[in-house]
């Protein structure tokens, strides 16, 4: 874990965020005590079986695509002008 002052933190606040991401921790100081600490958070989809099964329907409906009432639209259409 990597030790950062506040000032620092804030100047910084950017590529603190990417050492996080990366899966490292930041402890934030001030005056020499810790006040924060900065980690990662994962979000276990398991852990919660009513958004497992939303996150699956959502999936299944974005992979079917929406229905526009027959409608049928072209992506090189929408640019002809």
């Amino acid at each position: 874990m990597r030790t950062v002052s506040l000032t620092k933190a804030k100047r910084e606040f950017s590529r603190l965020i990417e050492e996080v991401e990366r899966g490292e921790s930041v402890l934030i100081t001030r005056r020499g005590r810790p006040i924060a600490r900065l980690a990662s958070c994962t979000v276990d989809k398991t852990i919660n079986s009513e958004w497992a099964a939303a996150c699956e329907r959502m999936m299944t409906q974005l992979k079917e695509g929406a229905s526009l009432g027959g409608l049928k639209i072209e992506r090189e259409e929408l640019y002809d002008r």
